[in-house]
């Protein structure tokens, strides 16, 4: 009855309390609201029936018709609320991916590419105020998809990116210079890189340095990831014959001064995951150091529902009325 029902004025409920003492104060005085007469004998009456012993009914009418009353007092009333929200602070992100063959080392699991995959999945989703984009890079580099705010469009996208797409290599400064070359035109705020590597530079034909002051001349913020265990790891070294890769160890090499320089000179931070855990924390305190500002209305409706009640006390008062002055109206 009273679900998502809410009160102006709760304070009146206090008011009930006074309802039992009535009803105490009633049992104790009944018999002092009839006439009486003092006989010598009742021999010669009759017991009067079942009527009498309703008579209490009237009381507790009233009773009931005060409880409304309190009721309505306490204004009952539902509340709708309804939530629009303003984007104040827009970031467009792009997220720019080593697709190379050393991707697919296994020091992450099941590989390198899957655990980026669905770390960058869990990043996608908890931007939903945010345009994204996507890059992938290796021997050169191409746009997976523009920066957009359908997210869908970049998960989906994001599912598709796989070893082989392009020819292997690692050409950072490649990588970097086609997400810096989608942000410049961005209007947004802030316009933020996440190039993730795991390799050092040795293909394509823009310096990563050259496509880091291109950052910086368009006002891009980049945070650099080297991604891989130190030392050895279980990397893909040749084909099998029947084309499936044959691993063996091989040295991690990562070109941690050039992504330290990278995201020093345009404002950014470099990270180094080692391990699953590790690259999911970096993606989490990336989420925490890019904050959209999100201005939030809330519009409250009100709708009064202590009528009802007013309503029904009256009935009720009415109905005593009735019964006190036509049915019980010898007993009185």
């Amino acid at each position: 009855m009273f679900e998502n029902i809410s009160f102006a004025n709760p304070e009146f409920f206090w008011l009930l309390l006074l309802l039992p003492l009535a009803a105490l104060w009633y049992f104790f005085k009944r018999n002092e609201q009839s006439a009486s007469l003092k006989i010598s004998s009742i021999k010669g009456f009759s017991k009067g029936g079942l009527l009498p012993k309703l008579k209490p009914m009237l009381f507790l009418f009233r009773l009931l018709a005060l409880a409304a009353i309190i009721v309505a007092m306490a204004r009952p009333q539902t509340e709708d609320i309804s939530t629009r929200t303003k984007t104040t602070k827009g970031i467009d992100i792009v997220m720019t991916i080593d697709v190379s063959s050393s991707m697919l080392a296994r020091d992450l699991k099941p590989n390198r590419l899957s655990a980026l995959k669905k770390v960058a999945s869990d990043f996608i989703k908890k931007r939903p105020n945010d345009r994204i984009g996507l890059v992938a890079y290796a021997g050169e580099a191409f746009t997976k998809t523009p920066i957009t705010s359908d997210k869908s469009i970049v998960l989906n996208a994001l599912r598709e990116i796989t070893y082989g797409q392009l020819n292997d290599g690692t050409a950072i400064g490649m990588g970097l210079a086609t997400s810096v070359n989608r942000l410049k035109e961005s209007k947004a705020v802030s316009k933020i890189i996440i190039l993730l590597t795991d390799g050092v530079n040795n293909s394509g034909f823009i310096e990563p340095q050259t496509a880091a002051d291109l950052a910086v001349e368009f006002g891009i913020k980049t945070y650099t990831i080297g991604l891989g265990t130190n030392g050895n790891a279980l990397t893909p070294i040749s084909y099998n014959a029947d084309g499936s890769f044959r691993y063996g160890m091989r040295q991690v090499e990562i070109d941690e001064t050039l992504l330290k320089d990278i995201a020093n000179a345009t404002g950014g931070q470099y990270f180094r995951a080692t391990n699953n855990e590790k690259l999911e924390a970096i993606y989490d305190e990336i989420n925490k150091l890019e904050k959209t500002e999100i201005e939030e209305f809330k519009y409250y409706k009100y709708e009064e529902k202590f009528r009802p009640w007013v309503l029904l006390a009256g009935a009720l008062l009415v109905f005593e009325w009735l019964l006190r002055n036509s049915l019980f109206r010898s007993f009185i």
